[in-house]
């Protein structure tokens, strides 16, 4: 059986009055950018998810394989 895609809009969400509208994983105060910016700084996805344990590994997961998949299709 073939695994639905997860899109944008079943992971994150901007909302004014929650990080200054900044794009944050639903459900919680913590930004895309700073999830990414920590696997760019090197830190493991344990180590990330450490930090940020509202985030959760399957949707930790999901959020690398939408940016890889964006990536693959900016890059066609």
């Amino acid at each position: 059986m073939e695994q639905q895609l997860v899109t944008e809009e079943d992971l994150f969400e901007s909302k004014p009055d929650v990080v200054s509208g900044a794009l944050v994983f639903k459900g919680t105060r913590i930004p895309v950018e700073a999830f990414f910016e920590n696997l760019a700084a090197g830190l493991s996805l344990d180590d990330v998810l450490r930090n940020y344990p509202g985030i959760g590994r399957d949707r930790a997961e999901a959020a690398i394989l939408l940016a890889a998949r964006n990536f693959s299709r900016a890059a066609a």
